[in-house]
């Protein structure tokens, strides 16, 4: 028999909420409900980038004697696999050209010297507590970026929270219900007889477990047919590339244009546990350059889609920790600690790096190996959740965590 928890399990959208959600309502009622809200993307970097080689400290000789294959040369109008200079102490690695020209616009800022003050170098471990948003704390409940939402009142969509993945990441877990969805192109309802019956238990069932998240669903379903009736063209000449990354900012932009009252989204893209051949045999070859050339590709590529929309938009990047300063001998580098992050899009104080450098010379290294954080990851989120989104329950979104106001200066425009 088919039940109505199997048949929410089987669908291609995964619900999670347990509060009570409006009837149905349409499309132009979300978007008028939405209308001046601003939204805040989070992109997830699982295995742990090297944020020594993405922004490159290339004043720093300390970088090329502890990484004397993999380094990024220093800028250089005559070399094509240089560094790209941001403000002669940092350059991005060169296969991040298209993030370069955003610094230059203003349009990006970067955060170096960044990340969990937790110590575990364990990738599960790290990335549940910065999902939670909770470091060394494992039995909080739910994610920061489900919290970060702001209090609603009147209408509410069901896709006011959505993550591109087959699951809903520990980020978007809690109070307020939040969507996974794989693909809305290949999203469908295999038997629409089956659908329509559950669609009339959900309405009428006392469960408030199963209703609140049953009505979400169904309205969700609605809201995705509907899109799916549409072509959709990148505006601006946008090309993203492909790939999880890329696909999953071309949805959340659909989306977004689609007006169907999305807040908060999340996308995530994995291999950067880079223990062995980090760098080719130049710097642009390799593992590292191609994932960060498809970061930098499909970042640039939201920009020029969401075109004047992204002055409502933010965009914000992270890993679970850095890398080790050091190469091993493998011609790459363990798990270290510190890291860099991107933060894109409107009201964002860009063509700056912004935070502490804490230096590389053995005594200024977190336990001698690896960079050290001089700024609380949390921090850089709490500028965005605060002067960004507008909520100001910052102890609600980051419980225990008190964020000091003077450390990052300009980052993020006050709503």
């Amino acid at each position: 028999m088919l039940t109505r928890r199997i048949f929410l399990h089987r669908s291609a959208l995964a619900m999670v909420g347990v509060g009570a959600a409006p009837a149905w309502l349409g499309r132009a009622v979300y978007a008028d409900a939405g209308r001046g809200k601003k939204i805040l993307v989070a992109i997830f970097q699982r295995g742990a980038a090297d944020g020594l080689n993405v922004v490159v400290p290339f004043t720093e000789k300390r970088y090329y004697e502890m990484r004397p294959t993999i380094a990024v040369p220093q800028p250089s109008s005559k070399q094509a696999e240089s560094a790209l200079d941001l403000d002669g102490f940092f350059g991005l690695h060169p296969s991040l050209g298209p993030l370069h020209k955003l610094y230059q616009q203003r349009q990006l800022a970067i955060v170096h010297a960044a990340g969990s003050p937790d110590p575990t170098r364990s990738h599960f471990d790290a990335q549940d507590f910065m999902e939670s948003g909770t470091p060394g704390v494992k039995s909080t409940r739910g994610g920061w970026l489900n919290r970060a939402l702001p209090s609603e009142r009147g209408p509410r969509s069901p896709l006011r929270a959505v993550a591109f993945g087959q699951s809903l990441p520990r980020t978007m877990r809690g109070p307020n219900p939040a969507a996974a969805i794989d693909e809305i192109g290949n999203f469908q309802i295999r038997d629409q007889k089956a659908a329509g019956g559950f669609e009339s238990m959900y309405a009428s069932s006392v469960d408030a477990v199963l209703h609140g998240p049953g009505r979400d669903t169904f309205e969700a379903v609605k809201l995705l047919q509907s899109i799916q009736k549409q072509t959709y063209t990148p505006a601006g000449g946008a090309s993203y590339p492909r790939g999880r990354l890329g696909d999953s900012l071309q949805q959340i932009a659909r989306l977004i244009k689609a007006e169907v009252g999305v807040e908060v989204a999340f996308a995530d893209i994995g291999g950067w546990d880079h223990h062995v051949n980090e760098v080719g045999l130049t710097v642009s070859q390799g593992p590292l350059a191609n994932l960060l050339r498809d970061l930098g590709q499909a970042l640039a590529a939201f920009h020029q889609d969401l075109g004047d929309r992204m002055g409502g938009i933010a965009v914000v990047t992270m890993s679970e920790f850095g890398r080790t300063a050091r190469e091993n001998g493998n011609r790459g580098t363990d798990h270290g600690h510190a890291n860099a992050m991107f933060v894109m899009g409107g009201g964002v104080g860009g063509g700056k790096v912004y935070g502490q450098w804490p230096g590389l010379e053995t005594e200024q290294l977190y336990q001698a190996r690896d960079l050290a954080v001089t700024t609380d990851y949390r921090q850089v989120l709490a500028e965005l959740v605060e002067n960004h989104l507008g909520n100001r329950k910052l102890e609600a979104v980051f419980p225990g965590f008190a964020p000091d106001p003077q450390k990052l200066p300009g980052l993020v425009a006050s709503t």
